[in-house]
């Protein structure tokens, strides 16, 4: 069973935050995320800027795309994205024209979906999916819990490389002991810590401790 990879989500409404805060955890950490909102704000800028500060990392864009896969896919790839997500409810079609224009596509599991959905995207080809508590659930007060462990492992079984994400702790991670996660997502967990490369360190020795070198 292979390691997990610590990613940390840059949720951040401006270029200067995430700067600020990948500047200081960007080596620690195996995959770079520039979040939905900051994709919103900053886009093509944001992306291009981290690639040519990271250029060795994985760079994800969370797009959470919908539609104009194809289009979407090709913009976030010229501006150096690796990875880009699209939304469980996006059509196969999109999907598919996606995926033509990046090395991987993600998609995002949120609300309601399925299993028979779900082995429709692995039909097509698609290896990525990502498992969410999402932040509006968070907030209600719900927790990782027997339920979505069960959903994860399922997931797994169907031969995703699964990541998690929604609330995620060093504490959360025991949860999960056992089970071929692909990543971990963070992103407040790190920067909003009172010590950001503390809490990016804490993430990957605890990974290490769990699922070993």
């Amino acid at each position: 069973m292979s390691k997990p990879k610590l990613q940390i989500a840059l949720d951040h409404n401006d270029l200067e935050h995430a700067l600020a805060d990948i500047v200081k955890v960007g080596e620690i950490v195996d995959i770079i995320e520039v979040g939905t909102i900051l994709c919103l704000q900053e886009g093509h800028k944001a992306i291009s800027c981290i690639r040519s500060m990271f250029p060795e990392k994985t760079l994800v864009a969370d797009t959470k795309c919908a539609d104009a896969g194809g289009t979407v896919a090709k913009n976030v790839a010229d501006a150096g994205a690796d990875f880009m997500t699209v939304i469980c409810c996006a059509t196969i079609p999109t999907m598919q024209a996606a995926q033509k224009e990046v090395k991987e596509l993600q998609v995002e599991l949120y609300g309601d979906w399925t299993y028979e959905q779900a082995a429709a995207w692995r039909e097509i080809g698609i290896k990525q999916a990502i498992y969410h508590q999402s932040r509006d659930a968070l907030l209600s007060g719900e927790t990782w819990g027997e339920k979505d462990l069960t959903k994860v492992k399922k997931l797994i079984e169907m031969g995703f490389n699964v990541s998690v994400t929604g609330g995620l702790d060093v504490d959360t991670l025991k949860l999960f002991e056992g089970m071929a996660v692909y990543t971990f997502i963070t992103g407040r967990g790190i920067t909003a810590a009172p010590d950001p490369v503390k809490a990016a360190q804490d993430f990957k020795d605890e990974i290490t401790r769990i699922w070993g070198q």
